[in-house]
């Protein structure tokens, strides 16, 4: 599915709808350039969940909210074997869901059932969200 998001507030909304649909073990890739909206996405699945306080994790690698939404930023990893030497991949398919920025960094990890969303800049606040 696809949809057009106007700005950060229809991004949010559209990810709490997806997130209906996530359950214990779901693994999210989220794709985009830098600045896509991939974090603000995050934060939309959080406020299904009625949780708060999502922030980028960029320098911790992992952020976890509410002791089951696992929000990684594997920016700075340039290997599969990097996320595994850091834990990072022990969460995978356990009693929570994953959510994972820039995962093509760590695919040889990944598990083999993933669900993917893919965010597009289409104007300066606009974006396309892929489902």
């Amino acid at each position: 599915m696809e949809y057009v998001s106007n700005n950060q507030k229809q991004s949010e909304e559209i990810a709490a709808e997806f997130a209906k649909t996530l359950k214990s073990g779901d693994v999210v890739i989220l794709s985009g350039d830098l600045g896509a909206g991939k974090t603000a996405f995050v934060k939309g699945v959080a406020k299904h969940f009625n949780l708060s306080d999502v922030t980028s994790p960029t320098y911790a690698y992992l952020n976890v909210y509410g002791d089951y939404l696992y929000h990684y930023d594997c920016y700075r990893l340039s290997s599969g074997e990097d996320a595994e030497r850091l834990g990072l991949t022990d969460y995978f398919g356990g009693d929570n869901i994953c959510l994972i920025e820039w995962a093509e960094n760590i695919e040889d990890v990944l598990p083999d059932k993933v669900k993917k969303v893919e965010i597009r800049k289409i104007g300066e606040n606009e974006r396309k969200i892929i489902l």
